[in-house]
């Protein structure tokens, strides 16, 4: 029996909604605008096949997104901002030239987006922090992270949505802020992983060795199947689910290598299927829009093998706010009620 108290494996899936203020600091609007227009109607894709599916998601949202006007953004800043060494990672320089509604200016806003996440069963909206908050880069603080984190709590509760999980940007997952969302009530957060590949760290410490791998064992299983048992997680929260596997967008120069895309994402679902562990995928609707045909057909597939499992009675689909709520009720069961065994399902 795994500690999520069921003997069935979990499937999560976390979605990074960011529009422009994912790439603000890489690319200008401009360069961007064609994909990020794209990504409004590969999100409402995602969702018609997430509710054919039953598929439970969580949403991490940039808190920016939230409002509806260049003005309601403005009156709702944090009190304290990050100062990054290299100015270019601040989103709030940027402000003052963006649009002054979604209408206007549908990069930088997502209201609408929201609303369609909100409406479709099963969603959960979690948060990617207000400003897009790079935790390791030079010049950021503890306080400026907390304050940005309270922003983010104050724009979803604007919609009456209480923020139970949280993604750090660029998995830039810092240990040592961890009590921010516990201050927050944020009950988990994605972790990066513990591979070498996939460890935490700064943009700046990045190398292109380490991408080229990266891309290699999207292909190929170079690092494992980055799969948890659930009963190795900590008690503590804020609970950390791992991330497996990154949905990356479908490439026409690795075309040829499509198959092996999807088996590798297919064979860690199903060892975590056979072990009775947790499957923690994740991806960028900005990295499916450009090639979105391509892009769906993949996530069929993966839903799809899913599904399969679970009829089968051995997986089940959670949000990380459900896997939460599943961690804690288990948790509080008395030691000797918890070491009865439960059947563990249909291999």
């Amino acid at each position: 029996m795994n500690r999520a108290g069921t003997g069935k494996a979990a499937l999560v899936i976390s979605i990074d909604l960011e529009l422009h203020w994912g790439v603000h600091d890489l690319r200008n609007v401009e360069q961007s605008r064609d994909v990020l227009l794209q990504v409004r109607s590969t999100v409402s894709r995602i969702l018609e096949l997430f509710a054919e599916y039953e598929i439970h998601s969580t949403w991490a949202t940039v808190g920016f997104l939230f409002y509806a006007t260049r003005e309601e953004l403005m009156n709702n800043l944090p009190a304290i901002r990050p100062d990054y060494s290299q100015m270019k990672l601040s989103p709030y320089p940027k402000l003052h030239g963006i649009g002054p509604n979604e209408v206007q200016d549908p990069c930088h806003y997502g209201a609408s987006l929201i609303e369609a996440i909100r409406r479709t069963p099963h969603q959960e909206v979690a948060t990617h922090t207000f400003s897009h908050f790079y935790c390791l880069e030079a010049g950021q603080s503890k306080d400026a992270f907390q304050s940005d984190l309270e922003a983010a709590v104050r724009a979803a509760g604007s919609w009456g949505e209480e923020i139970q999980s949280l993604v750090f940007p660029r998995n830039q997952v810092n240990k040592s802020y961890l009590d921010c969302l516990d201050r927050c009530g944020i009950r988990s957060y994605r972790g990066a992983g513990s591979h070498w590949l996939y460890r935490e760290r700064a943009r700046s410490e990045e190398s292109p060795l380490r991408r080229a791998v990266r891309l290699a064992d999207a292909y190929l299983n170079l690092s494992g199947h980055h799969t948890t048992r659930l009963d190795k997680i900590p008690e503590n929260t804020p609970f950390n689910f791992p991330a497996s596997r990154l949905l990356r967008g479908y490439s026409p120069a690795l075309s040829l290598l499509e198959p092996l895309r999807l088996r590798r994402i297919c064979s860690g679902l199903d060892h975590a299927a056979r072990q009775r562990e947790l499957y923690h995928l994740w991806f960028h609707p900005e990295e499916l829009a450009p090639h979105p045909d391509k892009n769906l057909a993949a996530l069929r597939t993966i839903v799809e093998r899913f599904a399969r499992w679970r009829d089968r009675g051995a997986m089940e689909s959670l949000s990380m706010a459900e896997l939460s709520t599943r961690m804690l009720a288990r948790n509080a069961v008395p030691a000797e009620v918890a070491a009865i065994a439960v059947p563990r399902g249909v291999e």
